[in-house]
């Protein structure tokens, strides 16, 4: 499950996600970006290293013990 969100309208495509991705995640394109779902690991090194904070990790929700 993807846990990364890119925020509309905030990306300046300055690629410094794709270099700090481990997985080579981040599709980098004229003007967009994807995050390919099959490779993410969800490390989220991607939303820290964004200087617009473009991305957002939303942390996963625990189901409560029955």
């Amino acid at each position: 499950m993807l846990l990364i969100e890119i925020k509309d309208n905030t990306c300046d495509f300055c690629g410094c996600c794709v270099g700090v991705c481990p997985e080579d995640a981040i599709a980098l394109q004229e003007a967009r970006i994807d995050i390919i779902e099959e490779r993410c690991t969800n490390c989220a090194k991607c939303v820290w290293a964004c200087p617009f904070e473009a991305l957002i990790f939303h942390r996963p929700v625990r189901e409560a013990a029955s």
